[in-house]
């Protein structure tokens, strides 16, 4: 009889300072690097790095670090660009080669699939990079803070809930979109306003939030306070109307501890919504309907989405997690019919309105819980022939898989954020269902960042 097995202790111990080898990163944006087999997650360590790193959390299986001193920079090390990097939590990897990035996101997505998903060989298509390595983003949230000057607008310092750094130029938005801010924190400066503390809960200026429509040349402004009108409504848009562009400015009030910026809002000049186009579509964008913050990148996934649908013009399609119809809306000339559901009613209403925009008759979209919805559905609109989903960071639900897989549509495209979710639910889908994984594209939406999507094809096995 075997005798059980005894757990091995950690090598390491929290505090303590090590001298490690970074080969890889991992999903999420830690360097890997082993000592004596044991792996260490090392944060800004690079692939390539020999760093000097300090031990901040150990757990059995592995320890995680944060790296002190750079002993020996990994060739693929460049000079960051933003003079914010690398005290600014927007961007993780300005001082990684662009290609290195891309590499290390290819490697994640496959790891994934043959890690948690079984797939020894996955089929697995070259990663789309990004269009643009910088200036990418059509949507952006700004805290204020105390600056030195007086009132601040950035973002949250890496690592830090409490600690907002004042930002001068962020190379994720456009120059359109430092302007707004930069005129924003000058008003606020000048009207003597009070930063909100989120330690003492004081204060009234909470955030910013500027959306562009990149191919329209749109902008909408919400500015988030504490409750009560300390500001002068009409001077604030004043200061805005000065940029062309603005089209839509609204204010909404949080009276909550936590930090949030998806709130009713009040329009305080112009149009209620903007507009961005996509794939020859337009869409009505508000306050807190949900886009791709990359409009260059969206229109490259939505094609990759068409694509992998295969449509011919007699499929019934369901759009699941539609959001505000952006996907479902590219597929519907191509298709019969398309079904969309969505939890949210706000999104839905949008993904309504968005139809009517462009003349889409044959698309009806409903608000309900995915997994709850799918009978009724099936019941209303008939067995589907593609079902394409895009679900959140946790993937599909349990209930929500389950009923996906039951629908046996022919095509499943699958539309993901997160490879580690993609690869358990392309699992289940494999084993419990019966579909065959044809082609997992991975696309990099956001340069700098650890976050990578993904267009995955299935196709039920006759």
């Amino acid at each position: 009889m075997p005798l059980p097995s005894v757990p091995v202790a950690a090598p390491v111990t929290r505090g303590q300072e090590l001298e490690l080898q970074v080969d890889s990163l991992a999903y999420g944006g830690n360097g890997v690097a082993r000592l004596n087999g044991f792996v260490v997650f090392v944060r800004r360590g690079l692939p390539g790095d020999r760093v000097r790193a300090r031990v901040t959390k150990v757990k059995r299986g592995f320890a995680e670090a944060i790296a002190v001193e750079v002993v020996e920079p990994s060739e693929r090390r460049v000079a960051a660009p933003c003079a914010h990097f690398p005290a600014c939590g927007g961007c993780r990897f300005q001082d990684l080669a662009y290609e290195a990035q891309v590499e290390a996101k290819q490697q994640q997505v496959r790891d994934a699939l043959v890690r948690l998903g079984g797939f020894r060989e996955p089929p697995l298509a070259p990663i789309v990079p990004a269009a643009s390595q910088f200036h990418y983003r059509n949507k952006l949230e700004y805290s204020f803070t105390r600056g030195e000057e007086g009132v601040g607008l950035g973002f949250h310092r890496a690592g830090r809930w409490d600690e907002v750094l004042d930002v001068d130029r962020c190379w994720l938005t456009t120059g359109l979109g430092n302007a707004i801010r930069n005129a924003v924190r000058a008003w606020a400066r000048e009207e003597r306003l009070e930063p909100y503390d989120q330690g003492t809960q004081a204060g009234y200026l909470r955030h910013l939030v500027v959306r562009e429509g990149r191919n329209t040349r749109q902008a909408l402004v919400q500015l988030v306070t504490a409750p009560g009108e300390r500001f002068d409504a009409d001077y604030f848009v004043e200061v805005l109307r000065r940029f062309p562009e603005v089209r839509s400015v609204h204010w909404a009030v949080n009276d909550t501890p936590a930090e949030v910026t998806n709130l009713p809002t009040a329009l305080l000049w112009g149009e209620e919504a903007i507009e961005e186009e996509i794939l020859g579509l337009r869409f009505r964008v508000r306050p807190s309907a949900f886009l791709q913050t990359n409009t260059e990148m969206a229109e490259r996934l939505y094609g990759l989405a068409r694509e992998a649908a295969g449509l011919t013009g007699t499929e019934t399609v369901y759009d699941l997690y539609c959001g505000t119809g952006t996907i479902g809306l590219a597929l519907a000339r191509q298709a019969l019919t398309v079904w969309g559901v969505e939890i949210s009613e706000e999104s839905v209403a949008c993904a309504i309105e968005n139809a009517e925009l462009n003349a889409i008759g044959n698309a009806a979209f409903f608000a309900g819980n995915v997994g709850q919805s799918l009978a009724e559905l099936r019941e209303r609109a008939g067995p589907p022939d593609v079902v394409v989903v895009d679900p959140p960071r946790a993937g599909l639900a349990g209930k929500a898989l389950r009923r996906t897989g039951e629908l046996e549509a022919a095509r499943i495209v699958y539309v993901s954020c997160n490879p580690t979710t993609l690869a358990s639910d392309l699992k289940v889908l494999r084993d419990d269902y019966g579909y065959a994984l044809r082609r997992v594209t991975p696309v990099d939406m956001f340069p700098h960042t650890p976050h990578v999507e993904s267009v995955s094809l299935l196709e039920l096995a006759p």
